[in-house]
């Protein structure tokens, strides 16, 4: 039985069937929209959400979770016999581990690790799995956060945007914010750097992006094997398999994912969003 139980948060939009193989905690975001709160992938869909951004006149805001949800599932895994693994979305761009560093707080902070991923969407679902397989190889709680913030080292996300209108609305724009007046017919690429959004390059066409950010994963992975990849997007599912086929083709990783942006984290970049995770060396 693993030492540790692994808790992540819903922007990391994990593959089902690896929460159910490694029992991962999920604790969900709110999306609200005139009004509503919606637990973000519980009570909205991302084929809901997205169809109704299309036509909404009104732009959706987002919510950490509150400290007692996290309170509360610390607390049932404690009392399991478990300490407990929290890896969660960039503090920089959510108040999400803040929320969790104050339930740890409140109960037994030796038993509890709260790791701020630097990064967001399966960037850090990357990390995640990372950590609960090495509980699930009865790692301790050292050695599974270690493995955890080893991988902020190790991790890289590159993406490109439809528009830099939902960036820049909801406050996240960081270093993209000097592409803002550029002409309209570009693609801004942009990277999680330390946390935070920040500018790459800028191209004409959705193919040269794609070329672009291939290229820059190359670069940054350094030849460090193995790799450990997802393609992530936005209600662009048939742009995302074929970016996913040239990774493949150009990487051979060992792992391969495709990953929808959570509705929560969609409320920020918006539809038509493309990005390729690497997690190298590990």
């Amino acid at each position: 039985m693993n030492k540790v139980a692994i808790v992540t948060d819903s922007t990391a939009y994990l593959p089902p069937e690896i929460i159910q193989e490694y029992q991962i905690q999920v604790i969900p975001l709110s999306v609200i929209w005139e009004g509503e709160s919606y637990q973000d992938g519980v009570d909205i869909t991302t084929s809901q959400f997205y169809s109704r951004l299309e036509t909404s006149p009104t732009l959706p805001s987002t919510s950490q979770p509150p400290a007692g949800e996290f309170k509360d599932c610390f607390t049932e895994l404690l009392e399991s016999g478990k300490d407990v693994a929290a890896i969660l979305i960039s503090a920089d761009i959510s108040g999400t581990v803040n929320s969790a560093l104050q339930a740890q707080a409140e109960l037994d902070p030796s038993r509890i690790e709260v790791i701020d991923s630097q990064t967001a969407a399966m960037a850090a679902g990357l990390h995640v799995i990372a950590a609960a397989r090495k509980a699930a190889a009865s790692g301790s709680l050292d050695e599974v956060a270690h493995i955890a913030r080893k991988a902020q080292q190790h991790t890289d996300v590159v993406f490109v945007v439809d528009t830099l209108e939902f960036l820049h609305k909801g406050g996240r724009i960081g270093g993209a914010k000097r592409f803002l007046g550029s002409m309209l017919n570009i693609k801004p690429i942009l990277e999680m750097r330390e946390g935070k959004i920040e500018a790459v390059d800028q191209v004409r066409t959705q193919t040269r992006a794609l070329e672009r950010m291939i290229d820059l994963i190359r670069e940054k992975s350094a030849g460090e094997t193995p790799l450990r990849m997802a393609i992530i997007h936005s209600n662009v599912p048939e742009s995302a398999q074929l970016l996913k086929e040239q990774v493949q083709a150009t990487f051979s990783p060992e792992d391969l994912y495709i990953s929808e942006l959570s509705p929560a984290i969609g409320t920020h970049v918006g539809p038509g969003t493309l990005a390729i995770a690497c997690m190298h060396g590990m």
